[in-house]
């Protein structure tokens, strides 16, 4: 459900955009001037929101981007088996499987009954940060 159409150039550092077809959040940007016969040349890198690899992609500045919905959600684990943990969402009670990402394992020790944040990004669901 994209919403929203930016150019190259108005993607700023911290905006969210698809590329390769995966939500990604740019990190670097640099803009070349036009040359005598030429467009402006936009240089992204880009982090993936859900794989968390590395994009960068040298693009014509009229070159255009959709920008993904990201909902940001708080749930509760109800439990966890391996890279899965099973959480019910503190809104709407829905019971839910999501993957508990590697970089959020080697940073908290995640256990039942702890309150998490997952985020929605164009209906794929992955834990992001315990609260």
């Amino acid at each position: 459900m994209v919403n929203k159409l930016i150019d190259a150039t108005e993607a700023k550092v911290g905006v969210s955009i698809i590329l390769d077809g995966a939500a990604c959040t740019v990190k670097k940007m640099d803009i070349s001037k036009t040359g005598k016969h030429g467009h402006a040349k936009a240089r992204i890198e880009a982090v993936g929101v859900l794989d968390g690899k590395k994009r960068v992609l040298v693009v014509p500045g009229h070159e255009r981007f959709e920008v993904p919905t990201i909902n940001k959600n708080k749930a509760q684990i109800l439990s966890i088996s391996g890279e899965m943990a099973s959480v019910m969402d503190l809104e709407n009670f829905e019971t839910l499987e999501l993957p508990i990402p590697e970089d959020v394992r080697a940073e908290v020790e995640l256990k039942p009954e702890d309150t998490v944040e997952y985020w929605d990004v164009e209906g794929s669901k992955v834990i992001k940060r315990k609260l």
